[in-house]
């Protein structure tokens, strides 16, 4: 995720605060549940809303109290201590479990991106037309975006001949690729 969708989050969330990890093994953030809770449902008890929250989560047999992890996150009064965290798709899966008016926008957010996910799952052009808007609205020039979206077909070009020519371990792309870097 990068800074981008982390402002429109912090957005959503009224511009308070939401502590989050980055893990670079993952390639995922993870965000204190307590945070999201606390502003979403607006108590003054959020590890208890949180608690009863996931009780209830397991009685109607959700999994996602399954997901949830410990990291040391920075408190108010400057100690780090262990908060429950999820990752970005258990932190979103949570706020569509949480009834409160609050939740709405980001709710509305989510229902947004999963029809247009839908659609270019249907017409895959409308994919290839949001990279290239998206390229745009970052001042990146047509022939910029052409040599990109030509790159990335190159590249998946290459990675399915090295899959048919047995291929198959994250290790091993990676070191035929920085090979290719090299050069």
């Amino acid at each position: 995720m990068n800074q981008e969708k982390l402002e429109i989050i912090t957005k959503l969330f009224e511009g308070k605060e939401i502590r989050s990890v980055w893990n670079s093994d993952k390639e995922d953030y993870y965000f204190s549940v307590v945070d999201v809770v606390g502003i979403l449902s607006g108590t003054n008890r959020p590890r208890k809303y949180w608690n009863d929250l996931k009780q209830k989560l397991l009685v109607e047999g959700s999994q996602l109290s399954e997901k949830i992890g410990q990291l040391k996150m920075k408190s108010s009064d400057g100690k780090y201590y262990n908060q429950d965290v999820l990752d970005t798709k258990g932190i979103l899966r949570l706020i569509e479990s949480i009834p409160s008016p609050k939740a709405e926008p980001f709710k509305m957010w989510l229902a947004t991106l999963g029809k247009e996910r839908i659609d270019e799952v249907f017409d895959p052009e409308i994919a290839i037309k949001r990279s290239i808007n998206y390229y745009r609205n970052r001042g990146y020039s047509d022939k910029w975006i052409e040599s990109r979206l030509k790159g990335i077909l190159d590249r998946n070009k290459l990675t399915d001949v090295w899959k048919e020519n047995g291929i198959t371990k994250d290790y091993e792309y990676a070191i035929l690729t920085n090979e290719i870097y090299k050069e």
